[in-house]
């Protein structure tokens, strides 16, 4: 903070301190406005719209500010960062929607609704329950700060909301790879497919690691079977022939995000920023969030093809011509009554449904620049649209999951049930714990939001990811 100071007494002009923000920064202000300079910027930014971040994806957002402040380029006081440190250790959740950045100046809007919690403005959640933010602090023995010049446009100049919500979606991308090779498992199992269409033989010769990893997690879960007869279909359909093409798509695209999400989320992303060998003052654009951008995308892409992917497996299961001897939507046929049920045809649609508005969703937020602000920020990165675009992507995937792992089961327990020595015996049985077998027709929404619950919260019996 003293470097900042000496480049004033110097009479340097410093952006967002001694001029105005944005195409305003050839407005000269004086230094004694400073500090109303810096309130009344979080304050007339006050206009996002949506809805608001969750708490876990709003203490992402923290962390992730934390990370670049901490750095010491962004000339703010330490209380700045402890009062931070506070919101987490407090379970302090500022309200920020969602809506209304273009990913350049950094996340301007959304992030100052950040600021103004810290300044004792706008609104928070604590433990589930909204409050105002003076309440908060006072009711966690925190002091509302007065915050010092540059130190409003330091928390709201850079890429935190993106990075954070983009960084969640990572894990869950993740996790989903590895979920969607046991269900792919499962598949096969439920349909008497061909375990020897993911020998490693094969993928050595196409040595893609995250293909060849999928393969091995398939095979893995897969029990052993008996030598396919001369009157089986001789090759299995592509969504299970194919699937360690699709899903290794996703795990070889994981690392690549990561490393552009941990640069990102380990730098000093706002702008100006100070040497701190010579005090020099920088002017620069690392608020922009192209990389986070291309990471969303990416995933986008590859979370939605998983969507697709299980959909087309799903389809298999509830068509008697291509489910190798199930049931018709997977309808137990020998209850009294069986011809007026229809079992999983209904969610064979709202899997389809799903599967195509995931789909809709990755034409790439990044190619949709707008020029904004009076051509000052006339190339954006629309990172912030492209990582909520992910974590609906996900959202609905999961859901498309959560369908097929119970037609899965259903399918599994049709056949006389999981081989005991089968790995994917642990998750039928996890499954079952909280979802009864379809017997006759009922609504089983209630089942797609338990399931695709437990998904997203990681608390069925999958094996954990080790890769990305």
């Amino acid at each position: 903070m003293h470097l900042l100071h000496e480049a004033i007494e110097r009479g340097e002009r410093i952006y967002g301190v001694t001029t105005g923000f944005g195409d305003a920064c050839v407005n000269v202000v004086p230094f004694d406005d400073a500090a109303a300079l810096a309130q009344n910027l979080l304050r007339y930014h006050g206009c996002g719209t949506g809805r608001l971040l969750d708490v876990a994806e709003t203490r992402a957002v923290i962390v992730s500010r934390l990370g670049s402040l901490a750095r010491g380029h962004s000339a703010v006081r330490p209380v700045v960062l402890e009062t931070l440190i506070g919101l987490l250790n407090h379970g302090i959740a500022p309200c920020i929607p969602e809506e209304g950045s273009v990913g350049a100046s950094g996340d301007l809007t959304p992030l100052s609704y950040v600021a103004s919690v810290l300044s004792g403005e706008g609104d928070a959640i604590v433990r589930g329950v909204p409050v105002k933010a003076m309440n908060a602090l006072e009711g966690a023995g925190l002091s509302p700060l007065t915050l010092e010049p540059r130190e409003a446009l330091a928390l709201m100049n850079g890429t935190s909301v993106m990075s954070g919500i983009a960084a969640l979606g990572f894990l869950r991308s993740r996790r989903l790879a590895r979920v969607s090779a046991t269900l792919t498992a499962m598949a096969v199992e439920a349909l008497e497919g061909d375990p020897g269409q993911y020998d490693d033989r094969i993928f050595a010769v196409k040595p893609h690691p995250g293909q060849r990893a999928v393969a091995r997690w398939i095979l893995d879960e897969l029990s052993p079977r008996p030598e396919r007869g001369e009157d089986t279909r001789l090759q299995d359909r592509y969504s299970l022939r194919c699937a360690p093409h699709v899903i290794g798509v996703l795990a070889d695209v994981l690392p690549v995000s990561r490393q552009f999400l941990e640069v990102e989320l380990n730098s000093v992303n706002d702008n100006p920023i100070l040497d701190l060998e010579t005090g020099d003052v920088l002017r620069s654009g690392n608020f922009y969030g192209g990389h986070v951008a291309q990471a969303a995308e990416m995933l986008k892409t590859g979370v939605a093809n998983i969507a697709d992917l299980l959909d087309r497996q799903l389809a298999l299961l509830c068509n008697p011509v291509t489910s190798n001897g199930l049931p018709r939507d997977l309808v137990q046929g020998d209850v009294r009554g069986a011809t007026a049920h229809h079992g999983f045809k209904a969610m064979q649609i709202t899997a389809s449904a799903l599967t195509a508005e995931a789909l809709k969703l990755t034409m790439p937020a990044s190619v949709f620049s707008r020029s904004t602000e009076s051509h000052n920020q006339d190339k954006v990165s629309m990172g912030t649209i492209a990582a909520r675009e992910l974590r609906r992507i996900l959202e609905l995937t999961e859901s498309v999951a959560a369908i097929h792992l119970l037609a899965l089961c259903q399918a599994i327990d049709l056949r006389g049930g999981p081989r005991p020595e089968s790995r994917i015996a642990k998750v039928h049985a996890a499954v079952r714990a909280r979802i009864p077998f379809v017997s006759r027709d009922r609504p089983m929404d209630v089942d797609i939001r338990a399931v695709a619950a437990a998904l997203h919260d990681d608390t069925l019996p999958f094996a954990k990811p080790d890769f990305g």
